[in-house]
């Protein structure tokens, strides 16, 4: 329904049967009758959704930083972040949420009308046409961040927007939305742009697969800045997912590994050479029988190698000047 108008509750779903609705759908169209406005509505669900599933998800992590027994799967193992990091972490993710997230998504009933996104609508589509939706703004979003994360490499956009994100070499949770506020508008259209624009083609979306969309990536990226890699994380079950084991080379070297859910664009452009050579190494490493003792100092003489290679890189790249100097 699309319409200039702001119809009331009533009016949305006069000619809905509810007797034929499941319970997810019933107190779907129930969320709207309450607040008998559509657009109020949609604006009030996106930011709780969004809120509660960043900070839900994050909350495990801040736990696991806390209990020193899940420090034999911490990635750099001699980083644990403090309270006092958490907390500076919180206030900057914070100013975004409000000052730059919220806007946009108070805004996001009208413009998902505009593209003819079902809103307010109820029954929801089957679940074989929202998986299919779900690979591809997985599939889009990966390459959009791949690409525009190697342009915030790039010497003005690092130096004055992406170099906030870098802040912590060992990242964690709360970190994955830690990000200068343009940055966050950047990379931030990837996420939004795939199902405008599969919307503005199919004309068949509905804003609930938008939802499980962007409950997934958020735990995606939480996961991803997690900083452990567990026997059962992801990418020891999808050979082809990231996850955190794959980003925090990322953050600890600065180079390679631009993409978020998935390897593929990084093999293809070769943006992945230092980390395999680093994976390589540690894994020649574990079949050396080492002691605990031992293994713990050669790893730290690694993740130090890494690290300073990273700092060199960053130099460089901040060091640009029009016409002067190429960074990598």
């Amino acid at each position: 329904m699309n319409s200039t108008t702001n119809p009331t509750a009533t009016q949305l779903y006069a000619s809905t049967d509810f007797s034929q609705l499941n319970w997810a759908e019933a107190l779907w169209a129930s969320w709207y009758i309450y607040w008998d406005n559509p657009i109020f509505a949609t604006g009030l669900a996106s930011f709780l959704l969004h809120e509660i599933v960043y900070f839900g998800r994050c909350i495990p992590w801040i736990i696991v930083d806390a209990i020193p027994y899940f420090n034999r799967w911490k990635l750099q193992p001699n980083k644990v972040p403090t309270a006092k990091e958490q907390w500076d972490c919180t206030k900057q993710v914070l100013f975004s949420h409000f000052m730059v997230e919220l806007p946009v998504i108070w805004l996001f009933h009208p413009m998902a009308e505009m593209f003819g996104m079902s809103t307010w609508q109820v029954p929801f589509p089957p679940w074989q046409s929202q998986l299919v939706q779900l690979a591809f703004f997985f599939f889009f979003e990966d390459m959009f961040h791949f690409f525009a994360h190697r342009a915030l490499h790039w010497g003005p956009l690092y130096k004055h927007i992406h170099k906030i994100h870098h802040t912590y070499s060992a990242p964690f949770g709360l970190a994955a939305e830690y990000a200068h506020p343009a940055e966050v508008m950047i990379l931030g259209t990837g996420t939004i742009a795939g199902p405008l624009l599969y919307c503005a083609f199919r004309h068949d979306l509905h804003i609930v697969t938008v939802y499980l969309w962007i409950t997934l990536r958020l735990f995606q990226a939480v996961d991803a800045h997690s900083g452990y890699d567990f026997p059962w994380s992801l990418q020891h079950i999808v050979p082809f997912w990231s996850g955190a084991e794959h980003h925090d080379f990322h953050h600890m070297a600065f180079v390679n590994n631009f993409s978020t859910s998935f390897r593929w664009f990084d093999r293809l452009f070769g943006t992945d050479d230092k980390y395999r050579e680093y994976r390589k190494r540690v894994t020649a490493m574990k079949k050396l029988n080492l002691t605990k003792e031992e293994f713990a100092a050669m790893e730290r003489k690694l993740i130090l190698e890494a690290e300073q290679e990273g700092l060199r890189a960053e130099a460089k790249v901040e060091a640009y000047s029009f016409g002067k100097q190429k960074t990598q």
